[in-house]
């Protein structure tokens, strides 16, 4: 099975990406880490500043293609990251997609008005950020784009309203 975690930057996909790999024992594949891989190693002229929508069509071949590879090996993987494309089910087979569990993460204007600070502290409770300008007015602004995407999209999310609190069972 495949785990793919997605949703605004610092709604906690890394964090639940970890508690899924202590739990289950699913590796799990940061779409951040293959980023800054390929833009370290030279080879995209993409920056991690770079527009979400460039990264995403540069990224997401790639990760769909490794997602497909660990389903055909019957590998369990969580794939966790922001450059997931909400039309994603239209790059998979039915075989491909009765072994995909999507999870997308969004927080509510009132959580995150109410909450900003936690957001701020656990921004590196997973992984170091070297470049972070989380403010509270981005957030909103993410969030609310994600929410309007996967509803335009008709996708299922995970929203983290009144206190952050994600636990999946697979």
């Amino acid at each position: 099975m495949v785990v793919i975690i997605t949703g605004a930057s610092h709604t906690g996909k890394t964090a639940l990406a970890q508690k899924l790999l202590e739990k289950y024992k699913y590796p799990y594949l940061s779409v951040d880490h293959l980023k800054m891989g390929l833009i370290r190693s030279g080879n995209t002229d993409l920056t991690p500043l770079s527009d979400d929508a460039e990264l995403t069509a540069y990224l997401w071949p790639i990760v769909r293609e490794i997602i497909k590879t660990a389903i055909e090996n019957k590998q369990n993987l969580t794939v966790e990251g922001c450059y997931i494309p909400f039309d994603w089910q239209a790059d998979f087979a039915e075989e491909y997609l009765t072994q995909i569990k999507y999870y997308c993460l969004v927080m509510s204007e009132d959580y995150i008005r109410n909450h900003f600070d936690d957001i701020k502290k656990y921004a590196c409770v997973i992984e170091s950020r070297l470049y972070d300008d989380c403010t509270v007015e981005g957030v909103l602004g993410d969030n609310a784009q994600v929410k309007k995407l996967a509803d335009e999209y008709g996708l299922e999310y995970v929203l983290i309203d009144s206190e952050y609190n994600i636990d999946i069972d697979l």
